[in-house]
Parts: structure tokens; sequence; C-alpha cells
């Protein structure tokens, strides 16, 4: 499943903001967001949140045969997944651009700098070597994978502890945990990756990039580097042409962030310590009575409980009264209705009004039908005075009603109007 794309105003946005040395979150343009370390019950185990995104490093270890040209020295593995979870634009099973990149320059980053003493994990010359493997599972994506994935990986190895083995001739004997004291591993320093993105070709930097501001962003540069400030591996990716100024540059501020960076996981480490020699609960036997066994936990901002009712009242009265808001006109639109204090209340009175209205349709045909028109009344009359029968014709209700005079023999018959129009058209002939 493809990612979203970004929108041209939301792309926009973003660069104008970081024009204005503004960043999303608040941030200035050297700063990390929050790092939390938190270590599992097991040794090895570690959870890494950087801001948002969250990252699981699990080392475990086997006994395998070491290879034909380095009989003496241990194998070091290492192994990134790009969980569906994390992420839809991560696809389950294969392995994309973005897992071999990162892959790569872990590799690089802890087994190229020699941070751990191989030699440390052969048992046995050219026949059993220790086999170290690191995993590292992307949780919640939300930018900058290669610092949160070294700082986890660097913290699993510093905490994990391999079984001891003892060895009677050619038997090769391991030890529990219950029967000896695991072993830690012999590492001599802790690279961490440091990444800068570029903006405009260069013009803009920013530490520590998020999601979207990767998006954006024309050119990256990642520098790992321990606290004794050397640089143990350099990648630039983005095809943007940086100068040796702004490199050097970079370079002096990794060496401030590593340094913070690994006090951090030290102060990490030496708490669970504490922890597991006191025989407190430690990793996920501490979580699971509080339930906090939860991905994106927000930590609550403590507030200020004290004189809370004094300040609302002076809030209060400080404010400015509200002006008195007119009443809302009743709505006559046929099925709108409006229920309040002062207010007309319509609901459910529609069907009422139009049967009240037909009821008063119905009475009112029927006095028009028992009342007489004056003209009709002066008619009925003049033939009561005539003598003459009168006949009503009254197709319907609404029609005129039509008064028939019968003929007389006796009298002379009436000039109607088309008689009169015969004797017009007549003379003109003659």
């Amino acid at each position: 499943m493809k990612d979203t794309p970004l929108a041209n105003c939301e792309r926009d946005f973003l660069l104008k903001a970081i024009q204005e040395k503004k960043r999303l979150d608040g941030r200035q343009t050297y700063d990390y967001r929050k790092i939390k370390i938190t270590f599992g019950t097991d040794y090895g185990s570690c959870f890494v949140d950087l801001g948002k995104t969250r990252v699981m490093g699990q080392v475990s270890c086997e006994l395998v045969a070491p290879k034909e040209n380095r009989p003496n020295e241990g194998i070091m593995f290492f192994n990134i997944e790009l969980s569906p979870m994390a992420s839809p634009a991560f696809e389950q099973g294969r392995q994309s651009e973005l897992s071999v990149k990162l892959n790569r320059q872990l590799e690089r980053c802890l087994r190229n700098s020699k941070c751990i003493d191989t030699e440390s994990l052969c048992v046995v010359s050219g026949e059993k070597v220790w086999k170290i493997r690191v995993d590292v599972h992307l949780l919640n994506h939300d930018g900058n994978l290669m610092d949160a994935a070294s700082i986890a990986a660097i913290s699993a190895l510093c905490h994990f502890r391999r079984p001891d083995v003892s060895i009677q001739g050619d038997e090769v004997t391991v030890y529990s945990q219950e029967e000896r004291d695991p072993i830690p591993l012999s590492i001599y320093h802790m690279p961490i990756s440091v990444s800068f993105s570029f903006f405009q070709q260069g013009t803009y930097l920013l530490v520590d990039p998020c999601e979207r501001e990767e998006r954006v962003m024309d050119g990256l540069l990642m520098i790992a580097m321990n606290k004794h400030r050397e640089i143990c591996s350099i990648q630039s990716s983005g095809g943007i042409m940086l100068l040796k100024d702004q490199v050097m540059r970079c370079s002096k501020i990794a060496s401030v962030k590593v340094s913070e960076i690994t006090e951090l996981i030290g102060k990490a480490l030496e708490n669970d310590k504490k922890v597991r020699k006191a025989g407190g609960r430690c990793g996920f036997a501490e979580s699971i009575p509080l339930d906090r066994i939860t991905a994106l936990k927000m930590d609550e901002t403590p507030i200020e409980m004290m004189d809370v009712t004094e300040r609302a009242n002076d809030i209060v009265e400080k404010a400015e009264v509200s002006p008195q808001m007119a009443q809302s006109p009743a709505v006559p639109v046929p099925g709108v209705g409006q229920v309040g204090q002062g207010l007309q209340n319509t609901w459910g009175l529609e069907d009422e009004e139009e049967e009240d209205e037909n009821e008063g349709s119905d009475n009112s045909a029927e006095e028009q039908e028992g009342r007489v028109s004056p003209m009709e009344q002066e008619k009925y009359e003049k033939e009561e005075r005539d003598g003459g029968d009168v006949v009503e014709i009254s197709d319907s209700e609404e029609e005129e009603v039509v008064i028939l005079h019968p003929e007389k023999p006796d009298k002379a018959p009436k000039k109607t109007e088309s008689s009169l129009h015969q004797k017009a058209s007549n003379k003109k002939r003659q």
C-alpha cells in the first residue's frame, strides 16, 4: 500500500515555516524530540521512544561455527524489520529500499566501527563462537528511523548478557542464568547516529526531522559518532552538494547530541541495574499491575490545583459582561421546530394545524352553500312578482348559478343578442 501523498498547500506551509525557523511541534532548529529508553524483563530487550517514533531492539545469541577467514572472531548480525503496523507504506515479507538502506547503515555504524570485541566471543578457535543477532523492529513511524534504531541497538547490546560456558576437553557446557551469572558483552564505545535534513539545496538545516519534514527535504546527512568525537560512519543521500563548512558544522552539532544521548543511555542502564539488584520489578513486570502497556501513552501535564476558586473568581470579575442576546425569531418554515425559553414550540403541531385548516374550509363551504347573494335575492323577488316559474341549474358548488325563464305564449318574445346581430348583418347587405 502506497503512502498518502503530501498536498501542495501542506508542502508550502512546511517550507515556509522552516524558512521562518519554526517547526510543527514547536522545537528549535537543533532540538531533539523527547527520548525515552526502557528495558524489558529479559536481558537484551530495549524500547526506545523518539517522539512518536517507537522502536524495539532485541539481542539474542547462539553457538555456531566461525567463518573460515576469521576463526577466532565471533559473528555479528543485524536485521531491521519494517512492520505494516508502523506505517501503511511498509509491506509485510518484502524488503524495501528503505529497509536495505537502514540495515547497511546500522552495520556500518556498529559492526564496521569495531565497537564490540568480537574476539571475546570465541569459545573454541575454529570450532565454536558466539553469534550475536540484533533484531530491530519498528513499531511506529514518525520520522528519523536511523537515529531511533541505532539508539535501540546499542542500548540492547549494552543491556544484553550472554550465558557463561566452560570447556572440558572437547565438551562445551553452557550454563543457564540460574546456575551462573550471565556475562555482559565487551563494548569499547557507543556509536550513535545523528540525522540532519537539508531544505532548498542546503540553505536550511534541521536536526531530527519528523515524518512530514522528511517528505519535503532535499537531502539527508547521517553522521555516526561516539562521545570521544570519533566519526564512525557518514552517509549523504538526496543528491545535494554540501560544502566543507556545512559538514564540519553538522559534525560539531552531532558531537554535542551524541554526548547527551550517551549519558541518557548510561543513566537508564544504571537505573535498571539498581532495580534488578534490589529485587524489584522491572520491564513488563512493572507495567502489568499499573496498566501502562500502551504504545503511545502521553505523559500527564502537571497542573497547579491550589487556589483554583480564587483564580476563577478573579477571572470572572475581570471578564467583560457579555451583551444581552436577542431571542431568535420563530421560523415559520415547515419542517423546522425550535424549543427554548421564550420561543415558540412548533414541534409536532403541523398535523394539528392542517386538520384545523381542513375543518375550517369544510365549514366555510357549507356556509357558502346556505347563503344567497343579494343579486340572486333581487332576482328571486322580481320573478315572484311576475309570477313565472324559476328553474335552477347547478353543475357544481364552485360554478355560478344560472337562472332560466320559461317562454310565455301570450307575450311577445324578447329580443336576444343573436337576433340583433342578424338584423344588423341584413341591413349591411342591403
